[in-house]
């Protein structure tokens, strides 16, 4: 669920917002007379200068406005890493959401980015009508829904979880780089934004794309989210040689063409 990240020198348009005492970095790049906004969240140990989110910026300017910042303990937002949780990280969405997109927008989320995009929109619809209004569309790149607790505790063994539960945290190998911390409150806060067992309708097109060769996000997990789902508005597009990251040329072009295609579809 995470992927190698560039580092970001000091880009023009880069702010920075409050969230809680958190010190969140945020690029918001306009655009004129775009139709609607396109609002990027990152996945899991990601940030908003990975390979994916780069290239929709690229491909955004002059047709789209588009939103995106780092977690805190991601990129250039303050905090240490194992400190965050689900909740941290859903507020601070909202947060710039709110603060900082204007107008209607195409939420996109990469793998933990496509979790904290249907609880940012389910917790828009129980909270603020006219915020959840501004949410158009979800684009959802091998979302990792209920992470904390299917693809991470119920994954571990009885050791691991018995070394977490005691120590407070399990250092987990990563496919990327060193092995990182997963700690015992990112476990146990993650079980208050559980979608499983929760179904809401969305209410707009949910457009997934899924990897059958993704090993962090099983094809099968992504499959059971359509049930949760109700209201006939998710489409499944499932990449046959596709992986986790889904940030091949050919995927980036199949990214652009469904967001162009939701932007027309939704706001005519």
């Amino acid at each position: 669920m995470t992927e190698p990240q560039p580092q970001l020198p000091s880009p023009e348009g880069r702010e920075f917002l409050d969230v809680d005492g958190r010190r969140i970095a945020v690029l918001a790049a306009p655009a004129r007379k775009a139709p609607c906004g396109l609002f990027w969240l990152s996945g899991f140990k990601s940030g908003m200068v990975s390979t994916k989110a780069a290239a929709l910026a690229e491909f955004a300017q002059g047709r789209f406005a588009m939103t995106r910042f780092d977690y805190s303990g991601h990129g250039q937002s303050s905090g240490q890493f194992e400190d965050g949780t689900i909740g941290d990280w859903l507020d601070e969405a909202e947060a710039v959401f709110a603060k900082v997109s204007t107008g209607p927008q195409i939420v996109i989320g990469s793998s933990m980015g496509g979790y904290i995009a249907l609880l940012l929109l389910r917790r828009l619809l129980r909270r603020t009508q006219g915020e959840a209004a501004r949410v158009k569309a979800l684009v959802l790149i091998a979302p990792a829904w209920d992470m904390t607790e299917a693809l991470m505790w119920r994954a571990f063994t009885p050791y691991q979880q018995a070394a977490l539960m005691a120590e407070g945290f399990y250092m987990r190998p990563a496919e990327y780089g060193e092995p990182y911390k997963i700690t015992r409150d990112l476990i146990e806060e993650g079980r208050a934004h559980l979608i499983g067992g929760h179904p809401f309708d969305p209410g707009r097109p949910v457009h997934i794309f899924q990897g059958l060769l993704d090993d962090s996000v099983p094809p099968a997990h992504t499959r059971a989210l359509l049930g949760l789902l109700p209201g006939g508005h998710v489409t499944l597009e499932e990449i046959p040689d596709g992986d986790h990251r889904l940030s091949r040329p050919g995927d980036i072009a199949r990214l652009c063409a469904v967001v162009t295609a939701l932007a027309q579809s939704t706001l005519t």
